[in-house]
């Protein structure tokens, strides 16, 4: 059955990239900022957010609450459901996912891990810059399938 068949949503990837797709550099996260964090939790609306236990690092405790802690997060993602990646390879999920919300850094830092998916197939439907705690500017870019039923 091919994503979105069912009736149902497929997962939602949330991730942070450099202007170059960057993600990591020798095994860790190029940045971080709290701000972006915070609007994240908000973009979920609540509802549980997966994320591997190197990223679960991130949150308050506050935050963990909402937080769904499992290695293979991408693996479990239920549909509709958002996972936050920061190491693993959404790519190899691809097919599973419905939205992608990308959070840029507006800059470019070392990286040796790069954000995998080709946006060809995919519609940019929103986009807003904010101010975060640590970049002055960062810009939420929010994904959708050209055609979700590929």
């Amino acid at each position: 059955m091919a994503p979105g068949e069912n009736g149902g949503e497929d997962m939602i990837i949330i991730a942070c990239t450099d202007d170059n797709q960057g993600m990591l550099f020798n095994h860790r996260r190029q940045s971080q900022d709290r701000v972006q964090r915070q609007r994240m939790l908000q973009r979920t609306g609540g509802a549980k957010l997966w994320v591997d236990t190197y990223t679960a690092g991130l949150f308050s405790a506050e935050s963990r609450e909402q937080l769904e802690i499992d290695d293979q997060c991408l693996e479990h993602a239920a549909d509709g459901e958002f996972c936050f990646v920061e190491k693993e390879n959404p790519g190899t999920v691809e097919e599973k996912i419905e939205k992608i919300i990308l959070y840029r850094w507006n800059r470019v830092y070392p990286a040796d891990v790069h954000f995998p998916i080709d946006f060809s197939g995919w519609k940019l439907v929103q986009a807003e810059e904010f101010a975060g705690s640590s970049h002055e500017k960062i810009t939420e870019e929010i994904y959708e399938r050209v055609n979700p039923n590929m």
